[in-house]
């Protein structure tokens, strides 16, 4: 089976101005998302969903292709990507006359990937009986254990109160972070929902180190040393 691979990535990021092709390691943000994309076992195209003529000379430099610009309110801070995700899949449905097998995102914010996430993710799918598939990551705290919330009396408590007493968080029950790394979302899911967890969902594990979602300047330092790190350990000698 093949597929397109979608990264959407705005122009107007409030955070981090400028921050799909700010370089990282020698090459633009979203160029790392890009040459992972188009590795993986069974990904024929990748395509950029944008609203900036910018990003999108950028992205077909690194091989992608930009078949539209999203629609400005479409754009906004506010803007959910589920909504960017199904503008792709319907220009898809009406440029081919059929759905793609599923849609395939790629965020840009996760350049730690590597391709076989993302195999990982679409071996997944094509087991059936699943609505997206997405990525996850061991949480570093846990709502059993050490998440805490405000009690109207001023007083704190555990988010998620256990029914035995839990001395460690190795006994809490397991919790994940959802990641940014990869999802797969069967398209007629995406045109008749709002919400990921409307549907039956199925996770692949990531390990943290390949699992950083940039959003913030310091986010680009550790991704940075992280991208130097794996450059030293597969350099021979």
């Amino acid at each position: 089976m093949c597929y397109t691979a979608l990264i959407c990535v705005r122009g107007g990021s409030k955070g981090l101005p400028g921050k799909n092709i700010r370089p990282l390691a020698g090459k633009p943000l979203l160029a790392w998302a890009i040459e992972c994309a188009a590795a993986a076992r069974g990904v024929d195209r990748v395509i950029v969903s944008t609203d900036s003529p910018e990003i999108a000379e950028v992205a077909i430099r690194f091989g992608a292709e930009v078949p539209f610009i999203r629609p400005a309110d479409l754009a906004r801070d506010e803007s959910p990507e589920w909504l960017a995700w199904r503008h792709a899949a319907e220009f898809l449905r009406e440029k081919n006359g059929y759905y793609p097998p599923a849609l395939l995102s790629v965020p840009a914010t996760a350049p730690l990937r590597a391709a076989h996430d993302v195999e990982k993710c679409l071996a997944i799918y094509e087991q059936g009986n699943v609505d997206i598939v997405l990525t996850v990551t061991d949480s570093r705290r846990n709502p059993f254990f050490n998440m805490v919330q405000s009690r109207p009396d001023g007083t704190v408590g555990l988010v998620i109160p256990p029914t035995g007493r839990v001395f460690r968080r190795q006994d809490a029950p397991a919790v994940y972070d959802i990641t940014t790394v990869c999802y797969v979302v069967r398209p007629e899911f995406l045109a008749t929902n709002n919400g990921i967890f409307e549907g039956r969902v199925r996770a692949v594990h990531v390990p943290l180190e390949r699992a950083i979602d940039i959003d913030t300047a310091l986010d680009f330092e550790i991704a940075e040393f992280l991208m130097q790190r794996r450059a030293r350990a597969s350099s021979p000698g």
